[in-house]
């Protein structure tokens, strides 16, 4: 098996359709593949559609909302591929993409994981798809929004390395979930995603391991993909996503990254995530969008 995809479902029923669809018609070369999908109850003809229009699909009917990181190791634990890819349900895959990725990671033995290209849906760079561990500078100038008033200077830009050419392959630190093109090997030296995750922040913790470990993450824009952020499982339960992006922010920073700092710092960046969960609890509250982060789909 070269490749298998692993996809979480939550009510996600007509943009799952779009992503399979375009999965599927995206192939231009042979290639053998599979495809995992790990449902989170849905209730909205999610399984229907799968057991109807895509008997291909392997899918695994969780009896209860296991979030993100669980189902998603579900699949990836059952995956036979060479590469296992984590994919959101909610993107639209253009032709060639994953044939480009395979032939690439197969001249570079070095790269444990790859990205493509993720667009927005007017085609911009959906940006967090290539980042920085988000260490306490980085996210300090971030949301600041330093980052944005010197896009060329990497001392304020880290975060989301805006001063790198979009078009242009680049070793990064982190990548997002929506896409990640990892060879199994990775998977069999450092493990799985860590499900003390319940969703968020699982990619950027699984790089780091990856990194620790001696791979290279690297961005690769020559294959491209649209995600479609905000629509999945996210919008349905919009708090419950607020409180598990900083609840897995929070996890994320203590297991990786406080060790490298004084406590001082650490004490700083605790308080400030207590603060960020206020407001983003009350943008909620009146916010007519009920979405939150870069939006996952088994929450």
């Amino acid at each position: 098996m070269d490749i298998s995809f692993v996809i979480v479902s939550y009510n996600t029923k007509e943009l799952l359709n779009q992503t399979l669809t375009t999965l599927i018609d995206s192939f231009e070369e042979p290639m053998k593949y599979e495809i995992f999908v790990i449902d989170n109850r849905s209730s909205d003809g999610t399984i229907e559609l799968l057991q109807n229009d895509f008997p291909q699909v392997n899918l695994i009917i969780n009896q209860n909302n296991e979030g993100y990181t669980r189902a998603m190791n579900m699949g990836l634990k059952l995956a036979q591929g060479k590469y296992l890819v984590q994919l959101n349900p909610d993107v639209e895959v253009l032709p060639n993409t994953f044939n480009q990725l395979f032939q690439w990671m197969e001249k570079n033995q070095q790269v444990g994981i790859g990205t493509p290209k993720v667009l927005n849906r007017d085609g911009s760079l959906q940006r967090q798809c290539r980042r920085s561990f988000a260490r306490p500078w980085d996210v300090f100038t971030y949301f600041l929004g330093l980052d944005r008033l010197l896009p060329k200077n990497k001392f304020f830009g880290r975060y989301l390395m805006p001063y790198l050419p979009e078009d242009d392959i680049a070793w990064v630190e982190a990548v997002s979930g929506s896409c990640m093109f990892v060879r199994k090997k990775v998977f069999e030296q450092i493990g799985f995603l860590d499900e003390r995750f319940f969703a968020y922040q699982e990619d950027a913790d699984f790089c780091f391991r990856a990194n620790q470990a001696g791979w290279v993450v690297a961005y690769l824009p020559f294959a491209r993909i649209f995600h479609y952020g905000g629509m999945g499982g996210s919008r349905n339960q919009p708090f419950r996503a607020i409180l598990a992006w900083h609840r897995s922010y929070y996890l994320y920073y203590k297991k990786n990254i406080a060790k490298e700092y004084l406590f001082l710092i650490n004490w700083f960046m605790y308080f400030a995530m207590v603060i960020k969960l206020v407001f983003a609890l009350i943008h909620a509250l009146f916010s007519r969008e009920k979405i939150v982060g870069t939006k996952k789909p088994g929450v």
